[in-house]
């Protein structure tokens, strides 16, 4: 069974996604870090989930799930 291509993405390259997608929608008050560890990925999924819409909603699961899977 294979995953889907976005299960496969790295917390990071879904934390860059989520400021171009909801930058200035939902995650307005944060900025960017240009190296973000899993800690800094998962700081912005509350806001992404009150301020944002059901996509906004998903890719703060999508990230929760990828940091997971990021090694320690």
């Amino acid at each position: 069974m294979s995953m889907a291509p976005e299960e496969l993405e790295d917390f990071s390259a879904l934390y860059r996604r989520a400021f171009v997608d909801f930058g200035a929608s939902a995650l307005w008050s944060s900025r960017p870090v240009p190296d973000p560890t899993p800690e800094d990925a998962l700081a912005i999924t509350r806001s992404l989930r009150v301020e944002g819409d059901l996509r906004a909603r998903q890719l703060a699961e999508r990230i929760e799930q990828a940091c997971r899977r990021a090694p320690r």
